[in-house]
């Protein structure tokens, strides 16, 4: 750099004073070029920022509108279609219950006494109670063969009715004419005349329905015989040795589904039920679109002419349909359908699009308003600005160059002293020391500090990343002997028992990091007996690893002296409790398999439920009795079961990481994905089956962080070697 009367040319204090003088200069150009040409221009830009922020917010406005309406609209159809399917699932559970109760009672009748039966009551009426009727064909209801047999039904049926939230009657229609009714209409069973009125269960809908279908049906909309209100009948045919014997059925009154329905008008929407077969069936009375009649002479809207329309409802008969537009009439409508899954029903909700619009309609005209007025007030703002504006830039120049030219050498000097002693830093390694000429009590001063504790502390990291470094090469090493020691421990040669043929295992143990708590283990005890052991021992890492070992040690030493499922957990906790300092404790199901017959006896201490499989079934979880984990309280007495296995049958053991598995989304794997992926491959063998369920594990965790071990054990019995 050169010097030009002790002024550096080239230099920080040259480049400040240029850069600020050209500053200077192009603002007033620009002030005076934009306020040449501001009055000309204004009006157009103002008209135009208007028109493009109207556009603005009505997007916005819409979009923010139309995700508000989505959401909302779906979610509250998806929520009432899962209550309607709630109903009518808990009502198909309760016919379930009723037909398998009638089935055995009618199956094993000879075993039993018949009990008496009594036909309606008035005095009863309004209290649920077991009432007996016939139809025109019956001569003496007393001599029927069935009703003495299904009275014993009576209590069942009357409890069944008073603890249902959605079950008001129900009912035991015979091949005979007579029938089993319970509900609290006594009174309506009677005519004008004190005549018990004849009920023709045989030639009701639900009757035939289930007899010519020979399986549970639910009916179409009806109204229910005595009490006049509309319902859907749900029935289920009950056949012992081949023969008919009747059919048992439930109403669910439609109360809260027509109420609910009525109820939801609001400006311009409502909400509507559609039935299997396109038709609308509830609706308000008022909704100015679809005409609710009968089922015999309502339109399935499937074959509307309206294409969009017919669309829409076949979709939503089968799935969710989110927010869709449906124009209707020339109007556009925005629709959300949700299937009714237990009767192939839909709940849809329906709203005018242009309803929706109107508060963005209203604000916008309101915005208008609002800028006409700000646009006049600004007009007359902008001429006194301008000359305020001139007279500043005058006084701002002049006293900016004097105070610059006075200011940069204080400002200069010291950042150019502290840029040669860091570019000698960089150069030497030299360290970076505070001097007289940086204590500015400013910025100047900060950043000198700065430099001077960042030179001392980069010091001091670097010898302590050196030992840092050193220390986790150790730990990496140490880990990792653990990691290998842990797998040895564990049995990894498949087939571990190649010689025999009667059986075949195959299991695995991923750890959720370097070393687990999980194990699996398996041994011949004698020729005659392989014991299984699955267990997840609390707590995660080296001393899970620790404690896992002694728990894998303790309980092979106790299984091989003979003992049962049962001895073995006791022994075994006896063994982790004495001297149980820290506490952990390890879940454990244990099991024997007497291989000559396929007899597993077994004992389950807080683990996992297992999973077994029939030749000619699917995997199922058996549900057993748990008792206390190991290790948690001296002197729990642990019970055990005992499972005949068939040749071809197979067993699932796992930990609970499997099951708990979760996703980025917090979702967990369960039991019903892990059923799903063994049965995707129910031939598998061992091997198969472990790693169907370890790939759906995987395609369903994805990317996301494994925090719990991964243990499994497969098992399938072939049968006694011939």
């Amino acid at each position: 750099m050169k010097k030009f009367f002790g002024f550096k040319i080239g230099g920080l204090k040259h480049k400040i004073l240029s850069i600020v003088l050209i500053i200077f200069v192009l603002i007033i150009a620009s002030i005076i070029v934009v306020s040449f040409y501001r009055t000309k221009y204004l009006s157009n830009t103002v008209s135009a920022a208007r028109e493009e922020q109207q556009i603005a917010l009505s997007n916005v406005s819409t979009n923010a509108m139309h995700q508000v309406i989505e959401e909302s609209m779906t979610k509250t159809n998806e929520m009432q279609a899962y209550i309607s399917d709630d109903m009518f699932e808990d009502i198909r559970s309760d016919v379930m219950t009723l037909q398998s109760l009638a089935e055995d009672m009618f199956s094993s009748h000879n075993s039993f006494e018949p009990i008496a039966f009594n036909p309606p009551n008035p005095d009863l009426d309004g209290e649920i109670t077991a009432q007996a009727l016939w139809d025109e064909t019956v001569e003496d209801y007393r001599s029927s063969q069935y009703l003495p047999i299904a009275a014993r039904m009576s209590n069942t049926m009357i409890a069944m009715c008073s603890s249902s939230a959605y079950m008001d009657n129900c009912y035991f229609g015979f091949e005979d004419g007579t029938s089993l009714c319970v509900d609290s209409y006594s009174a309506n069973k009677y005519d004008e005349d004190g005549n018990i009125i004849a009920f023709p269960a045989r030639e009701r809908s639900w009757y035939t329905d289930a007899v010519d279908a020979g399986e549970l049906r639910f009916s179409g909309v009806i109204y229910d015989t005595f009490s006049g209100r509309s319902c859907v009948t749900c029935s289920a045919p009950v056949i012992v040795d081949n023969q008919l014997i009747g059919v048992v059925g439930i109403d669910l009154f439609l109360d809260e589904i027509e109420d609910y329905v009525q109820t939801t008008t609001t400006s311009g929407g409502f909400n509507m039920i559609i039935n299997e077969d396109g038709q609308v069936i509830f609706a308000p009375e008022d909704n100015g679109l679809f005409t609710i009649r009968d089922e015999e002479s309502a339109d399935d809207l499937r074959e509307s002419s309206n294409q969009q329309l017919a669309d829409f409802v076949t979709r939503a008969l089968t799935e969710s349909t989110g927010l869709q537009i449906v124009a209707i009439n020339d109007v556009d409508y925005y629709m959300v359908g949700s299937p009714v899954d237990a009767v192939g029903w839909t709940v849809v909700s329906v709203i005018e699009k242009n309803v929706t619009e109107a508060s963005t309609n209203q604000m916008l005209a309101e915005y208008d308003t609002i800028n006409d007025a700000a646009r006049s007030s600004y007009r007359g703002g902008v001429k006194m600005l301008s000359i305020v504006t001139y007279l500043l830039i005058g006084i701002v120049m002049t006293f900016g160059i004097v105070a610059l030219i006075l200011l940069a050498d204080k400002f200069v000097k010291p950042i150019e002293s502290m840029t040669a002693d860091i570019v000698e830093g960089a150069n030497t390694g030299k360290l970076f020391e505070m001097k007289d000429m940086y204590k500015t009590n400013d910025e100047i001063q900060v950043l000198a500090e700065s430099f001077d504790e960042l030179s001392k502390k980069t010091k001091k990291y670097i010898e302590d990343i050196t030992e840092i470094t050193k220390e986790k090469e150790r730990i990496g090493t140490e880990l990792s002997l653990a990691k290998a020691i842990q797998a040895s421990m564990l049995p990894h040669v498949f087939p571990p028992f190649p010689h025999r043929t009667e059986f075949d295992i195959y299991a695995m143990m991923d750890p959720a990091r370097e070393v687990g708590g999980d194990f699996y283990d398996y041994y011949l005890i004698d020729d005659d007996h392989l014991g299984l052991v699955v267990a997840d021992v609390s707590g995660k890492g080296i001393p899970a690893a620790l404690f896992m070992m002694i728990s894998k040690t303790i309980l092979q030493s106790c299984a091989m002296l003979g003992k049962s499922p049962s001895e073995i957990l006791e022994k075994t906790n006896e063994a982790l409790c004495s001297n149980n300092l820290v506490e952990m404790f390890v879940t454990v199901w244990v099991g024997i398999v007497e291989i000559s017959t396929g007899k597993l006896t077994a004992s389950n201490a807080g683990h996992e439920y297992p999973v077994i499989k029939r030749a000619d079934g699917q995997y199922e979880i058996y549900k057993d009795k748990h008792s206390l984990a190991v290790g948690a309280m001296e002197d729990t007495v642990y019970s055990e079961y005992e499972i005949m296995l068939g040749k071809g049958d197979r067993l699932f053991l796992y930990t609970d990481g499997v099951p708990e598995a979760t996703d980025s989304d917090e979702n967990m794997f369960g039991s019903r994905r892990m059923l799903d992926a063994l049965n995707s491959t129910p031939d598998a063998d061992p091997e198969g089956m472990l790693n169907s369920v370890k790939n759906a594990v995987n395609d369903f965790v994805q990317d996301a962080e494994q925090f719990d071990d991964l243990t499994m054990l497969g098992f399938e019995y072939r049968g006694p070697s011939t």
